[in-house]
Order: structure tokens, then sequence, then C-alpha cells
């Protein structure tokens, strides 16, 4: 049996996929990233090898490749692959239908329009400020003091929405704050943040040629709120994919080690 990995080291989380010769996704892990990339690397491949009995160590990989944002750490990987190439092809391989998609990374926004093939056609990414990555949402949730899990449903049930001004992460804080010190609606509050991130998400979904529908992937594509708000906002349809949308990026190298491994 052959075994072909992907491992995306995130900025906040590091994700590990293990497919076979046909393309089945055998095994895959979710860590918390350290700050040392290679560290992160190193875990999250030891923690998916161990849901394969026959794999001892990362020298049963038939070929490994590291992706996002420490791709340049992963122990014995082959090559590796930006985290763009990589989203696409993960997306290609669970839905071939999909052909835009925005990616919400820990401290970077992505649009990247999906060729035929699985390769990137094109695309666009806003890395110079925080706001509207999942450091954002972290720090809202913070704010609220809630999970992100429990966030991410809050402005479901919102009548209203109490638009947010501030463009800036630290800015953004502050007025959601105050706000809430006022008494105003958690939920309409929570509303205008998704609102907010979905008004940012605009640009990207053009660059990434969206026309009637769109798919999210990181783990900001969990965020119910959020998906809402791109649907009110950009007027597109936000197809759900039937794989965990974090793992885009470990599914996409692990494909393209499954594409070499097998020539």
């Amino acid at each position: 049996m052959k075994y072909f990995g992907g491992c995306d080291v995130g900025s906040t989380y590091t994700k590990c996929v293990i497919l076979d010769e046909e393309g089945k996704m055998i095994a895959h892990a979710t860590i918390p990233s350290d700050i040392n990339s290679e560290i992160s690397a190193k875990e999250g491949l030891e923690e998916v090898i161990k849901q394969i009995p026959e794999m001892k160590s990362l020298n049963d990989f038939t070929y490994l490749i590291g992706t996002g944002y420490g791709r340049n750490k992963v122990p014995q990987a082959q090559e590796n692959i930006s985290e763009i190439s990589c989203h696409a092809m993960g997306v290609h391989v669970t839905n071939p239908e999909v052909k835009a998609i925005i990616d919400i990374g820990g401290q970077d926004v992505k649009g990247i329009a999906i060729d035929e093939d699985g390769t990137v056609k094109e695309f666009a990414m806003n890395d110079k400020c925080a706001a509207g990555t999942g450091r954002f949402f972290e720090t809202m949730a913070r704010a609220f003091k809630l999970t992100l899990d429990q966030f991410s449903d809050l402005s479901l049930t919102a009548k209203n929405v109490i638009a947010i001004t501030a463009q800036c992460t630290v800015f953004a804080e502050s007025e959601v704050i105050t706000l809430v010190g006022e008494g105003k609606p958690r939920e309409e509050i929570a509303a205008g943040i998704e609102q907010a991130v979905a008004k940012r998400c605009f640009i990207m979904a053009k660059k990434a040629g969206a026309t009637d529908q769109i798919a999210l992937t990181g783990g900001c594509a969990k965020n119910k709120g959020l998906k809402q708000a791109i649907e009110n906002v950009l007027h597109i349809k936000v197809i759900e994919l039937s794989t965990d949308p974090q793992l885009m990026g470990a599914l996409g190298a692990a494909e393209f080690a499954r594409q070499k491994g097998m020539e």
C-alpha cells in the first residue's frame, strides 16, 4: 500500500491528510499550531500517522508535500506547494463543480478561481490587515466572552443589524465592547460583525469570478453566521463542502503528492 500525505501548517492550526492510491482520505488530523512551524508539522504528522496501523514513521510516506504558512518546515517533505494551489485542488477533488472559493485563514483572506483541472485560474489576496480573518473572529468572540462556535451562531437570531464601522481589528473590538456596554442586542452586534466581514469578501469573490455560487474554505467556513451574511451581502449561494473545509489545503497537498507519487 502506498501512502500520500499533505501537511498544511497554518498560523493558527496545522492540518494533515493521508490519501491511499485511489485518492480516498484514510486519515486526517487538526491540531493547534505551535509558534515553531517545524514542531507544528512534526506533531501534526505524528498524530495522523497514528491512525494508520501499518505506518510507523515519516519514512512510510510514498510522497509528502507541505503547504501553508510553514510549508518550508515540514520534515521529510519531498516538496512544498503554495496553499492557494492546494486549496484549489482540495476543493476540486471534493466537488469538481465548484469554480470559485474564498479561503479565510488565520491571517489573510484569498479569493481563488479554479480551472477545469483543479489548478488556479486566478487569485487575489488580502494580507495587509487582520480584519476579516480567523484572528479577527477570535478577537470578536473574546469580546463577547464566547467560544468561536457560540459566536458563529449568535447572529442567526438577529432581527436587525447594528453596523460595525471600524475597519481595524483593534478599533472594531473597542467599538464592539462599547456597544455591548451600552446594552445593545448582542445578536445584532454580532450580525454587524459578520456583515462587515462579508463586505470585505466582496472583492475577493469578484476576483475569483464568482457569479451565482462560491465555497468557503478554512476554519472560518464553519461560521454559520458568516455564511448567511455572505449570501445576503454578495447575493450568491455558499456551497457547503462534503469534507471539512478546514482540511482543504492539506487535502489538496495530499492529492498533489498522490499524483506525483503515482507517476
